[in-house]
C-alpha cells in the first residue's frame, strides 16, 4: 500500500511541476522555475521509492498515463486550452490503458 501512496505523490508532484513549467518563461522567472525543477526531482525520487514495491512497467505506465491525462484536463479546465472530442477520447483511452495494466498486474 505504501508504494501506491508514493506513486500518487509522484504523480501529484509531476503534475504540479508541469503546471509550474507554464509560468517559468524559459526558466527566467525564479519561483515557478524552482517549483518546476524541484517538483520533477521529487517525482523521480518518489518513483524510485515506488519501484521497490511495484513492477516498474506498471509504475511508469500509471505515472505517465495519469500524469498526461491530468495535465490535459487541467489545461482544458483551468488554463484555457481548447476542448475537442478527440482530446476527450484520447484521455479516455489513456485511462483505459492504465486500468488495463493495473488489472493485468493484479492477475
Amino acid at each position: 500500500m505504501t508504494a501506491w501512496l508514493y506513486l500518487a505523490a509522484a504523480i501529484s508532484s509531476e503534475v504540479g511541476a508541469t503546471v509550474a513549467l507554464r509560468y517559468t518563461d524559459g526558466f527566467t522567472v525564479p519561483l515557478p522555475s524552482a517549483l518546476s525543477l524541484g517538483g520533477y526531482a521529487l517525482s523521480i525520487w518518489l518513483l524510485a521509492l515506488t519501484v521497490k514495491g511495484l513492477d516498474i512497467s506498471l509504475v511508469y505506465a500509471v505515472w505517465a498515463g495519469i500524469g498526461t491525462a491530468a495535465i490535459a484536463l487541467i489545461g482544458m479546465t483551468a488554463l484555457g486550452e481548447q476542448v475537442t472530442p478527440l482530446k476527450l477520447i484520447s484521455i479516455a483511452v489513456i485511462i483505459a490503458g492504465v486500468v488495463g495494466l493495473n488489472l493485468q498486474g493484479a492477475g
